[in-house]
């Protein structure tokens, strides 16, 4: 070819390159626009975090003792009262004949509650030696921690277990108090059946005292009625002495332990208390959740463990949120949980390097949240894409998109 035709078809060639160009760009793969979060080190907390609600630890129901007409109860929610303050006053009925099977069944319930007595009896000596056992190890603690030979948690324990079995010495005194004045009412129902009440004066009054020192919770019945047996009148309860119920899954559940720490919310812009795991009950039940699914949840019990000062506005049943820490860890490699997703058997990552996405097998551990602890696979510093879509792939052109961008 001669340079003149050259020259007259060099601007096809040219249109042709172009095209091609064109056409390779326009069907090149595009970068994919993803988040990125980076892969840091630091502390760990893993938490159960759950809605409660705060109850008196020891309630008493004052019941009736006989059947009758009860007359109208002045006290009201909230008032004080001593043990052996008057409750309320009934006017029994007049009896009607009592078989001998009646008076049996009687018989039968002063048992009962004889028994009930000396249980409750013996739960007040169990805890006396519990607490002084307790008293001794603190004792014992300290010195050691004087001498270096303990840790500064094994004395705190020690104290703490010293709180707990005070606690329940004066839960045991409480309910041997409540026993007692089961039992006296029982002894009286059953002397009124077999003398006959009868032929007592028309109008007699039996006037129902408190077994138990503490505060009105609930008048269950405030005006004068008529009344059977059994029935309650008012709920007596201290609330100062509270603790907190709060159900889990029984799935968290075995990560709980006595003596988890916990911290609590109010809400409202309030303080966070502390508090302790005291019992994790051994009976679970089904509950059916906001969605409608049954789900088998076990109860919590907790106790407070910031000063009174800081809670004692609190009252029975007021709702509290807890965060129960089942797992701490002062130096972890943590990524997002976002961006953990199942890769085969095992789990897996998109390391952004530079503007590619990588994929990475990791081993995670402990989830909380939005967080997740990795214990290989990746390195502080290093970038992942969180919430990677099914366009990212191994080696796949990635761009970072802006914050707050979607």
């Amino acid at each position: 070819m001669d340079e003149k035709g050259w020259w007259k078809r060099w601007p096809w060639l040219a249109a042709i390159v172009a095209a091609v160009a064109l056409l390779a760009w326009a069907f090149a793969p595009r970068a994919v626009d993803v988040d990125v979060a980076p892969v840091v080190r630091g502390s760990f907390e893993k938490t159960v975090d759950e809605d409660g609600k705060t109850r008196v630890r020891e309630r008493y129901v004052v019941s009736a003792p006989l059947a009758g007409r009860l007359l109208r109860v002045a006290l009201k929610a909230g008032d004080a009262v001593e043990r052996g303050t008057l409750i309320a006053t009934l006017v029994p009925a007049a009896p009607s004949l009592l078989d001998a099977r009646t008076v049996q069944e009687l018989a039968e319930r002063v048992g009962a509650a004889e028994a009930e007595r000396a249980g409750a009896t013996a739960g007040v000596e169990h805890a006396q030696v519990a607490l002084a056992l307790a008293r001794s190890e603190l004792e014992r603690g300290r010195s050691l921690a004087g001498q270096g030979f303990t840790s500064k948690q094994a004395l705190e324990r020690a104290e703490r277990e010293v709180e707990l079995k005070t606690k329940e010495l004066a839960a045991a005194r409480f309910d041997d108090h409540a026993a007692e004045h089961q039992l006296a009412l029982a002894r009286a129902a059953l002397s009124r059946a077999r003398t006959g009440a009868g032929d007592r004066a028309a109008g007699e009054r039996w006037d129902i005292r408190s077994p138990v020192a503490g505060r009105v919770l609930r008048v269950a019945q405030e005006s004068e009625a008529v009344v059977a047996v059994g029935a309650p009148i008012v709920e007596l309860g201290d609330p100062r002495n509270l603790e907190i119920v709060v159900d889990v899954l029984t799935a968290d559940a075995t990560m709980i332990q006595p003596g988890t720490e916990v911290r609590l919310d109010r809400g409202a812009g309030t303080p966070l208390l502390a508090g302790r795991v005291r019992l994790v009950e051994p009976s679970a039940f089904t509950k059916v959740s906001a969605l409608g699914v049954e789900e088998q949840r076990v109860n919590v019990v907790i106790d407070f463990a910031s000063p009174a000062a800081e809670w004692q506005d609190l009252g029975d049943a007021y709702r509290i949120d807890a965060r129960i820490v089942v797992d701490r860890r002062a130096d972890a490699v943590v990524v997002p949980t976002g961006a953990l997703f199942r890769h085969g058997n095992t789990w897996g990552v998109f390391v952004a390097d530079g503007k590619r996405a990588l994929l990475r097998a990791v081993e995670p551990g402990p989830r909380s949240g939005a967080r997740t602890v990795v214990a290989a696979g990746v390195q502080p510093g290093e970038e992942v894409v969180v919430y990677p879509a099914d366009t990212v792939r191994d080696g796949v052109r990635i761009r970072a998109r802006e914050a707050g961008a979607r």
